[in-house]
């Protein structure tokens, strides 16, 4: 397929003034109060976020005012050959290259990795490139593994010498050397102040003389099979390590600006800072067995974390929670380890991952290969009714995280043209883009109210080529009864 360097997903946060945004969301996270899934309908209408109220009167721009209802738990079924009639068209051009993808209807989904046949389907066994939707994947089995209120750790204990502090990494990446009040990319991020705060504490009246780094939690090597070194300065990833300062930007407030290549000795060399020490005062090595705490620091709930992997595709949270995944479950925190348990949790809890290899947990790699099928079961299962004893709630922050389309995320500056316009604040979505590989994977409700999951592959043809295609395809869900 000639895949070569990869492009990524970017997050385009704020807009500049002036820009002309859709700000109609649809909500779909109150199943479990419900029995449902939840929509805000509004107008299809463009608010310019730069404008006053006279301003926007002059314009004659109406105000969208959104409604919170229900969707209708009988509403109908798109039938196949409905589907077929509208989608087989789109589907069967040679600009998708090597295409596959499904419709499923999620409320007929029986829990967990038990679907129904699909709505439409085309090869949806056909493993290929997913990109970034294999953050799927990692997400679910993060949420199905974990509880979702558990947080990631950064400890400091005491050294094997009288003075000496061990910053020990417990896979936490949103950790930050920023100050209370200072935003980076992360949610809730545990901060080294704190940390710092509480060693200066406990060891009041003692002199810190040095600092060693400890990140002794992972195995293996720093980069995944089929990654690029480039992604590094390209803003895409760090050297994957359990000790980093805010996912290892350079900028911790740029969403993809360029990476450190020392991630670990960069968070020691501020933590050292922080108390008063040099950059040379900081060294590599492990913690004694049995050391004296000093104090610890949590990043935000795990539900959270999954939310902002999905909204803003970050790779290096990504392989966080799969090696938290393979901790859980007593194996090797590795990128074999982590990718080889995050599928066996999917398989444990009744997803078929037959066809699905992954080098990674980020879906980076090239190597990587997911049939749409489980794409679609997966999300199937997310957005799926709450049911007795079916624990699909667990899986809901991958639906109310994912990108909306033309609204935030990795779908902000998507559908705005064309066709794919009607899927504007209607269609909300996973992104996977690579070098020669495209793919969306979400949730849409069509215009009888009936809520549908997609998941849409290409591989080979440029994404400058199918990103459009795809996007169309999802507006189209958008507007078809199909019946």
């Amino acid at each position: 397929m000639g895949l070569g360097r990869r492009i990524g997903d970017t997050l385009r946060l704020p807009t500049k003034p002036g820009r002309i945004v859709l700000v109609v969301l649809v909500v779909l996270a109150l199943a479990a109060a419900t029995g449902g899934a939840v929509a805000v309908q509004a107008p299809n209408v463009l608010s310019d976020l730069g404008l006053t109220r006279a301003a926007r009167a002059e314009k004659d721009l109406p105000t969208p005012v959104p409604q919170l209802t229900g969707l209708r738990a009988d509403a109908p079924l798109p039938s196949s050959a409905g589907l077929g009639s509208v989608l087989d068209p789109l589907a069967s051009s040679n600009a998708l290259g090597d295409f596959a993808g499904v419709v499923v209807d999620p409320a007929a989904q029986a829990g967990a990795g038990s679907p129904t046949a699909p709505l439409w389907q085309q090869s949806p066994e056909e493993p290929l490139v997913p990109g970034s939707t294999g953050k799927l994947l990692t997400a679910a089995a993060t949420l199905l593994t974990l509880d979702p209120t558990d947080r990631l750790v950064t400890r400091a204990v005491a050294g094997a010498e009288p003075g000496q502090v061990v910053l020990v990494g417990g896979g936490d990446p949103t950790l930050t050397a920023l100050p209370e009040g200072s935003t980076g990319t992360y949610p809730e991020p545990a901060r080294l102040d704190d940390l710092v705060a509480a060693v200066q504490k406990v060891t009041a009246g003692q002199k810190v003389t040095s600092v060693v780094v400890d990140t002794s939690a992972w195995t293996g090597p720093v980069l995944a099979p089929g990654w690029d070194p480039a992604d590094i300065p390209g803003g895409n990833v760090t050297p994957i390590v359990p000790l980093m300062l805010d996912g290892g930007r350079l900028d911790p407030t740029l969403q993809d600006g360029p990476r450190t290549t020392t991630p670990a000795v960069d968070a020691g060399e501020a933590f050292a800072k922080k108390l008063g020490l040099s950059a040379s005062a900081v060294t590599e090595g492990t913690a004694p067995a049995n050391a004296k705490p000093l104090g610890q620091v949590y990043s935000a709930p795990v539900s959270s974390l999954v939310e902002h992997l999905m909204t803003s595709s970050d790779n290096v949270l990504a392989e966080t929670l799969a090696r938290d995944v393979a901790l859980s479950r007593k194996a090797d925190p590795s990128f074999a380890g982590a990718s080889e348990q995050v599928l066996a949790a999917l398989s444990q809890s009744g997803f078929d991952v037959t066809g699905a290899h992954m080098a990674d947990g980020s879906g980076l790699s090239t190597e990587d290969r997911v049939p749409p099928r489980l794409l679609g079961a997966i999300l199937a299962a997310a957005a799926a009714p709450a049911g007795p004893g079916e624990g699909t709630e667990f899986l809901r922050p991958i639906v109310s995280g994912l990108p909306v389309a033309g609204g935030d995320g990795t779908l902000d500056d998507r559908f705005a043209t064309g066709s794919a316009s009607a899927g504007r604040g209607v269609v909300r979505a996973k992104t996977g883009t690579l070098t020669g590989v495209s793919a969306l994977a979400g949730v849409v409700t069509d215009v009888d109210g009936r809520l549908l999951v997609f998941a849409l592959m290409s591989n080979g043809q440029s994404p400058a080529t199918v990103r459009p295609r795809l996007d169309t395809i999802a507006a189209t869900l958008s507007r078809c009864g199909c019946r």
